[in-house]
């Protein structure tokens, strides 16, 4: 893959991230069904620009894996999970989810897509929250990598 198809590649990504976050939001605030959420996506929004597989990916593999997603950064929470908000708790699953079942997408990126989406989202300073709980997440399932970029750790 050239630089550009990288970069192309990189923005529907970053899009598809912005609308599984708008739609796992939705789906845990009002329980709707995943599928019925992603058709809606899907006809109320331009989705020309999407990955729209990994727009689906994470919208459907996420809530199947909740248990599994929520182990990984429940430990590292200074507060009970329910006292999350839904946008910061959207962006943890979605983190966590590519940093345990992506290994095509590299921590940082993951880190860093969550991060930005929690400044735009967010409450204040949640973005920092996400981060430092993400960066506990990358430790326990990308060790190796973050050795490899960090000789130090």
């Amino acid at each position: 893959m050239n630089k550009q198809d990288a970069q192309r590649l990189a923005a529907r990504r970053h899009k598809a991230r912005h609308y599984a976050m708008q739609a796992l939001y939705q789906w845990h605030m009002a329980g709707a069904n995943i599928t019925q959420i992603e058709v809606e996506f899907r006809a109320d929004n331009d989705m020309s620009n999407v990955d729209g597989e990994y727009f689906s990916e994470l919208l459907h593999r996420i809530p199947h894996m909740l248990s599994e997603l929520d182990s990984l950064f429940d430990e590292q929470l200074d507060r009970d999970k329910d006292d999350l908000g839904a946008v910061e708790l959207a962006l943890l699953r979605i983190g966590s989810y590519e940093l345990s079942q992506r290994i095509d997408v590299p921590y940082k990126v993951a880190i860093n897509e969550a991060v930005n989406l929690a400044k735009k989202f967010g409450a204040t300073d949640s973005f920092k929250y996400v981060n430092g709980i993400l960066d506990k997440v990358a430790r326990q399932t990308r060790a190796i990598e973050i050795a490899a970029d960090n000789p130090t750790f």
